[in-house]
């Protein structure tokens, strides 16, 4: 392996027989309270290129990708060891964007506008601008979830699209990861970058 390092970044690269790369994952540490604008936009042209990221959210460290990406999504089910129905939560960036995914009524605009942004998950209609793979087939509901951690609210700002997610949990450990170090390790290539905003979760 031949470790790189940039500022705030930390690349590392696998090589196979003939020196041909294999593999490029990054570590990018992010100030958790005033975030780097040159790094969220290093986030949001892998997240708009296809690429699965570890990202800090109110409570702990999440997984996710753009929403609507079917093989970043397969991507995630298989780090996580996800059952295929297992739902994943629309990260929005604003009430307006979860308007655009959720039908709101009167109840629950006036709960959203009391509780986001925050570590709160909301099941609500889908509209039609939900991609059916997110929508649950039966109920046809969407969690929707507005975070106020300052570096996913700062990379929602500047995607196109909301993100769709997971928690960062693994089925052979009793606790979530919270230390992006542990994460890294955990992860190796398997995602293609890993924020550091600093400790994260309980």
């Amino acid at each position: 392996f031949k470790l790189k390092k940039k500022p705030d970044i930390l690349i590392l690269e696998g090589w196979c027989v003939g020196g041909k790369v294999l593999y490029t994952f990054g570590m990018i540490v992010i100030h958790p309270e005033n975030p780097q604008q040159r790094l969220i936009f290093r986030l949001v042209e892998l997240v708009n290129q296809g690429g699965v990221i570890v990202y800090p959210t109110d409570s702990t460290y999440a997984i996710g990708c753009r929403i609507g990406n079917k093989i970043a999504k397969q991507r995630i089910q298989r780090i996580r060891a996800l059952d295929p129905k297992h739902k994943f939560t629309v990260i929005c960036p604003n009430l307006s964007s979860v308007a655009t995914y959720a039908k709101v009524d009167n109840i629950a605009y006036r709960l959203l506008r009391r509780l986001t942004p925050g570590p709160y998950t909301f099941i609500l209609p889908a509209t039609s601008e939900v991609p059916r793979l997110l929508v649950d087939p039966r109920r046809k509901t969407i969690g929707l979830r507005v975070p106020s951690n300052p570096i996913a609210q700062a990379l929602l700002s500047e995607l196109e699209d909301p993100l769709m997610s997971v928690t960062l949990s693994f089925p052979n450990r009793e606790n979530h990861l919270t230390d992006p170090s542990d994460i890294r390790l955990e992860l190796a290539n398997r995602v293609d970058a890993v924020v550091d905003g600093g400790y994260c979760g309980t």
